[in-house]
């Protein structure tokens, strides 16, 4: 088995291991009532293109091989960035689902009974679980040896990220008012003590 063809099944894995990981928070919170729904065609949009960037375009890699042009040789050290990005997010994945709770949502809601967290992982930035996708989406970028796929990982999950991050905040602001606004004041939002 080639270097590349071990990545592919790194990569493989940590996408199973992440919907194991998700399955049962997203089975219990379709019996959480919704307070509010914010998301709508808009995000289902963007979670299209995350889907796309982090699942379609790199299942296609693994199946075909396309587009070779795109493939270049992986270097070692890279093989292991790419192995403890997406070691740190699962990990991180996991934290921020058994701290959220029952607060958790795929989409932009809040739940009937929805709690400001704002303790473990959230007392250092606001979005942990988006954390998680960066690192996912960074890990994609090392452990997949090819220009298209590797970045379609980043691409994907940033035109998500980027376009939704705001609007979540104001759906949280809208929820919790003043002491959201707060809590803003005194975290980052994905990465500890810079964004």
């Amino acid at each position: 088995m080639s270097r590349v063809d071990i990545l592919k099944a790194i990569w493989l894995f940590g996408v199973v291991a992440w919907y194991v990981i998700r399955f049962p928070h997203e089975q219990r919170s379709r019996k959480t009532p919704v307070a509010q729904r914010a998301g709508g065609w808009r995000d289902k949009i963007l979670m299209s293109a995350s889907l796309t960037g982090l699942g379609v375009i790199p299942v296609i890699y693994l199946l075909s091989g396309a587009p070779r042009f795109a493939d270049y040789t992986p270097h070692l050290l890279q093989s292991a960035i790419g192995v403890l990005l997406l070691a740190g997010a699962l990990v991180l994945f996991h934290l921020t689902h058994k701290q959220l709770g029952r607060n958790w949502s795929v989409t932009l809601n809040t739940r009937k009974s929805h709690k400001l967290i704002d303790t473990g992982l959230y007392a250092y930035v606001r979005h942990p679980m988006y954390s998680a996708f960066w690192l996912l989406a960074l890990a994609q970028a090392f452990l997949l040896p090819n220009w298209f796929a590797g970045l379609a990982g980043p691409i994907g999950w940033g035109t998500l990220f980027f376009l939704r991050v705001g609007r979540e905040e104001m759906l949280m602001i809208d929820t919790f008012g003043e002491e959201y606004r707060r809590y803003m004041a005194r975290t980052k939002r994905v990465v500890p003590g810079l964004y």
